[in-house]
């Protein structure tokens, strides 16, 4: 493997009432509260073309996760065998980005209001892109 090293610079950050990890839902439609993503204030222009009622994929840097872990029980469950965590959605991962569709509900300049976010307060977001629909 090469030694180059990439830098990801967080666009803006997740304003959640989830602080836990452990009582958070595991996925955002499983019971998720709406939260605030708030984006840094240079960077609004990328935001231009996004609504309300959009859906987008929105990638996270999960910074409270374990990067050395290489094998989990999916789901936190010890009753799942163990997995590579490739083959999971679990935060411990060596590059912790989460993935999340997420739909916006309402826009407040630089602030966006989403449901089916599971991801804590404080996260940092990392990139937002479109839903992309086949016609």
């Amino acid at each position: 493997m090469s030694d180059e090293r990439y830098e990801v610079v967080p666009i803006g950050e997740v304003e959640s009432p989830l602080t836990d990890a452990a009582t958070a839902p595991k996925q955002g439609f499983e019971g998720s509260p709406e939260a605030w993503l708030v984006f840094d204030p240079a960077l609004l222009e990328g935001l231009d073309g996004i609504a309300p009622g959009d859906e987008v994929i929105l990638l996270t840097w999960l910074h409270r996760a374990d990067r050395d872990v290489l094998r989990v029980h999916p789901r936190d469950d010890v009753s799942n065998p163990m997995q590579g965590v490739f083959n999971t959605r679990s935060a411990d991962r060596p590059n912790p980005i989460g993935l999340h569709q997420v739909q916006i509900v309402s826009i407040d300049g630089g602030r966006m209001l989403v449901r089916n976010l599971e991801a804590l307060n404080g996260t940092p977001i990392v990139d937002v892109k479109p839903v992309l629909k086949r016609a």
